[in-house]
């Protein structure tokens, strides 16, 4: 196991390697629900690489120093791929919204420090979601957040 790899509270303390069932299958309903709510108004993305090279965000513990990479991501306004270019392999606008899904191998606290270097990176609002208890922590700073129950608050 090395550093990144260090168990904390029986979770792998950086990004799960081998994703779920659970995981990918919550990702795609997400993405798939809040894009039709959101119609025009917010244009999602899965897995994108955000560029965090110029930042120095040493002190969260996370596992890459050029990308960091939210389970989705919404935009108000999408980053655009120039004419010159096929694609974007990492972007480096930060998105309003990034979203970050548990893993049943994931720490909790590796979550919350990425959110906060989220946030340091200028994005506006943070969402961690636990499939296995049904809840979503909406943080709107680092420190201020909203927990919401699926079932209770559904």
């Amino acid at each position: 196991m090395s550093d990144s790899d260090e168990v904390e509270n029986n979770g792998i303390d950086g990004e799960d390697p081998t994703g779920s069932l659970n995981h990918s299958t919550v990702q795609f309903k997400l993405g798939s629900l809040l894009d039709r709510c959101a119609g025009k108004k917010l244009h999602f993305a899965t897995e994108l690489s955000l560029d965090i090279v110029q930042y120095d965000l040493s002190e969260y513990r996370l596992d890459g120093k050029y990308e960091i990479k939210p389970d989705i991501c919404a935009y108000m306004k999408f980053p655009i791929i120039s004419e010159k270019l096929d694609d974007l392999v990492t972007v480096s606008e930060m998105p309003d919204l990034a979203i970050e899904i548990l893993s049943s191998r994931q720490s909790l606290g590796y979550l919350i420090r990425k959110i906060k270097a989220y946030f340091e990176l200028g994005v506006k609002s943070c969402w961690i979601v636990n499939p296995g208890m049904q809840t979503v922590v909406v943080y709107s700073q680092p420190n201020q957040r909203k927990s919401f129950d699926v079932e209770r608050d559904t």
